[in-house]
């Protein structure tokens, strides 16, 4: 399969291919729980399909196109929830959220590119997801049985929706300990697709293995690190000497796999699919070639266990400002122009 869309399937660096990609594993969550821990123990990842109501979903991503409908940004004579890119219009005037369309923190590009990213983050604090899909049931019941968390399952508020327009800058390879650098690894990621995603249409790649390396390159940044005198407070930190100036651990995805000899496991995505992931899984998104002009969304979901410590720094009392890349977000204190949850 992979390799009849190889010309298709691209990151930023080249293309994925039979040599360079493979597809990810999908699990039923109806498997008993062992076989689910199992798997994503070793995998680093767990691709349940159809764990949210299809419908739920696509009631969500209805909600947030139309809410961006004024921008122009979708193509005339389509529905909200088709959330189709109106390919008459530049890219660059709907970036996503720190898109890499300015060289330092706030929101990209001119004042239409301005207008779409302040309506994409009011998203965060509407109703329909703050309340109703961040919050969904099916999502929480399954990890809170699945972590064996039970009551102390914590959804943290904090959540990055995020769209994708066609042709726009993917997202760099990384993994989420980075960014969760004040609390314990044990945190779960949900990445949840708000609608179907084509395999060419901008989805997230896990690198296969991936989360033994990012074991390991975690422990040597900490020895570099440590090497070059920094406190133990400067060491947990991924913003330094020893990564790249935005957090990433590479811009290059295809060359990423080459040098550590895996594959980028891929897929298709429908509405009520989840990929959950552990905090040391490195994973990145390919270029969005939807044939059809379709806008990728997602977002993700984190949680953990809150009778452990926890990053805090991820709580409603900081707001999140943007470095102009696709995923680095940096917290600062409260800055009411930009609230998120």
């Amino acid at each position: 399969m992979v390799a009849l869309i190889a010309e298709q399937l691209a990151v930023n660096d080249g293309p994925l291919n039979s040599e360079n990609a493979a597809l990810l594993r999908p699990s039923d969550p109806s498997l008993p729980v062992e076989e689910l821990r199992k798997r994503y123990d070793e995998d680093g990842y767990l691709f349940l399909k159809q764990i949210l109501p299809r419908e739920d979903v696509l009631a969500a991503r209805e909600s947030y196109f139309s809410s961006l409908e004024s921008t122009g940004v979708l193509k005339p004579g389509t529905k909200p929830v088709e959330g189709v890119f109106d390919p008459a219009k530049s890219h660059e005037d709907y970036p996503g959220i720190g898109a890499g369309h300015t060289g330092g923190n706030g929101r990209p590009g001119g004042d239409r590119a301005a207008a779409f990213v302040d309506l994409a983050l009011d998203a965060h604090y509407q109703d329909w997801y703050a309340e109703k899909f961040c919050k969904h049931p099916a999502l929480y019941d399954f990890v809170s049985k699945f972590t064996d968390w039970g009551k102390n399952t914590l959804s943290l508020r904090r959540t990055l929706l995020r769209n994708n327009i066609p042709g726009s800058k993917p997202i760099g390879v990384h993994y989420d300990q980075i960014f969760l650098r004040y609390g314990e690894p044990t945190s779960v990621t949900a990445w949840v697709p708000m609608g179907d995603i084509k395999l060419n249409g901008g989805g997230l790649v896990y690198l296969e293995d991936g989360d033994r390396i990012g074991v390991e390159m975690e422990e040597a940044f900490f020895v570099k690190a440590k090497e070059a005198g920094l406190t133990d407070e400067e060491a947990r930190s991924a913003f330094n000497s020893n990564m790249m100036a935005t957090g990433l651990l590479s811009e290059t995805p295809a060359e990423f796999s080459r040098a550590h000899g895996r594959r980028w496991l891929v897929s298709a995505y429908e509405a009520g699919d989840v990929v959950l992931h552990k905090p040391h899984m490195i994973h990145a998104s390919t270029i969005n070639h939807d044939p059809d002009n379709v806008i990728r969304l997602a977002t993700d979901l984190r949680f953990c266990d809150s009778s452990k410590p926890f990053d805090k720094v991820w709580s409603p009392k900081l707001s999140l400002s943007l470095n102009g890349t696709d995923e680095i977000y940096f917290l600062t204190e409260m800055d009411e122009s930009l609230p998120l949850q």
